[in-house]
């Protein structure tokens, strides 16, 4: 993977930036990545909230003032690190996502070199879709899946840092 210099620091994900992190709203239709409150998900265990799963998979992610920024998921599959990720509500929009996106995919890359690496997007999510592709991800695949919301229409996209900041 091609060095780069990232303003993002990768670190392990604390119960303080656990509480944060459901504290964060986003405006519609990005409502939908809005997580359930703290109490309720170290109550339930899921995701974040679960002590092992934050431990095993989840990092947050800090600017240059040592800030949150965002977290991300390394959901481990056969030969695959999948990718789950969030920006700071008020950070999105605002043309670093890629910049961002890149960081936490490089980091993937380190702790396991030998996996692809991808992630599953919402087909209507085209401000994140952008900063995938600019970050360096490549469209392979549609389909739909399950969601809250019903069955919903998503692309998986493999990160190919080759592709990095190529226009499509």
């Amino acid at each position: 993977m091609p060095a780069s210099i990232s303003n993002y620091r990768i670190v392990p994900m604390d119960e303080h930036q656990a509480a944060e992190i459901c504290e964060w709203r986003y405006d519609p239709p990005y409502n939908i990545y809005g997580w359930l409150p703290w109490e309720q998900m170290k109550a339930l265990e899921v995701e974040f909230g679960s002590p092992t799963l934050r431990q095993e998979q989840y990092v947050a992610v800090l600017n240059e003032e040592n800030e949150l920024t965002g977290f991300a998921q390394y959901f481990p599959m056969v030969g695959v690190t999948r990718l789950g990720l969030g920006m700071h509500p008020e950070r999105c929009g605002h043309g670093t996502g890629s910049d961002f996106v890149r960081a936490i995919a490089e980091e993937a890359g380190r702790r396991h070199p030998q996996n692809e690496i991808d992630l599953e997007v919402l087909t209507w999510n085209q401000r994140a879709i952008r900063a995938y592709k600019a970050a360096g991800f490549e469209l392979t695949d549609t389909y739909e899946r399950q969601t809250p919301d019903g069955r919903k229409p998503f692309y998986c996209m493999v990160y190919r840092p080759e592709q990095q900041n190529r226009v499509l």
